[in-house]
């Protein structure tokens, strides 16, 4: 093994409640989870890409996008209370244990996040080397009519405030790229370390898919991008 070996892990379990098969959708004409297959395939860093399903057609897809399925993933990793943390343990503990392979840097990639690219990934990748950080995540600005100088809660049918003013910029997960360092993610506790830092990606690259309208917005973006 060598210290350089940086891991793509893409997540893909076969049932979704709010939209159906989300992860193999039709986007444009390709499967939803084609987008991060190609994305994780274009980096220039990742050493290794593999996919994790329960799933036999998402296994499929995968490998028909160029994507490794060493193994299926077990039904009760699988199911929508299963984290992904408890997943990439048993994906690096099934690796170790079948190839004796373990790969310095962990990318973990949602199928959910089609407008990420190979260089959101590569820059992610680059941010934790260059800093030494424990972590990498991508986040988006919070618009700002929905940061918490703004938000209010109802009491007795009237809105009250439920912060002071503010003139910080506050930031959300968008779920496209964490970066982790393996080590890290064995450890008990916070998986993030205590040195977290931001990749901030813009919101036209940060959707992630949940619903059939986000699915709608994500066709429109996508053309958008390549006219």
């Amino acid at each position: 093994m060598k210290t350089t070996d940086i891991l793509g892990i893409i997540l893909a379990r076969g049932g979704s409640k709010r939209l159906p098969r989300k992860n193999i959708a039709s986007l444009n004409g390709k499967p939803l989870l084609a987008y991060t297959c190609e994305a994780a395939l274009g980096s220039t860093l990742l050493t290794r890409v593999i996919l994790s399903t329960d799933d036999e057609d998402i296994a499929a897809i995968g490998r028909q996008y160029g994507v490794e399925v060493p193994f299926m993933r077990p039904a009760h990793l699988a199911t929508d209370k299963a984290d992904s943390m408890d997943v990439l343990l048993y994906v690096l503990q099934e690796l170790e244990k079948r190839e004796h392979y373990a790969p310095s840097l962990v990318v973990l990639l949602q199928p959910t996040s089609p407008l990420r690219t190979s260089a959101h990934i590569d820059a992610g990748i680059v941010l934790l080397q260059q800093t030494g950080a424990d972590s990498v995540v991508s986040v988006t600005e919070v618009p700002h009519l929905h940061c918490p100088p703004h938000a209010m809660y109802i009491k007795d049918g009237k809105l009250i405030k439920a912060a002071p003013q503010s003139a910080e910029k506050f930031y959300a997960y968008n779920g496209a790229v964490y970066v982790r360092r393996s080590e890290r993610l064995k450890q008990p506790g916070n998986p993030y370390g205590d040195n977290c830092l931001p990749l901030i990606m813009d919101p036209a690259d940060s959707l992630d898919i949940d619903t059939d309208s986000d699915l709608e917005l994500a066709k429109f973006l996508l053309k958008r991008k390549k006219s």
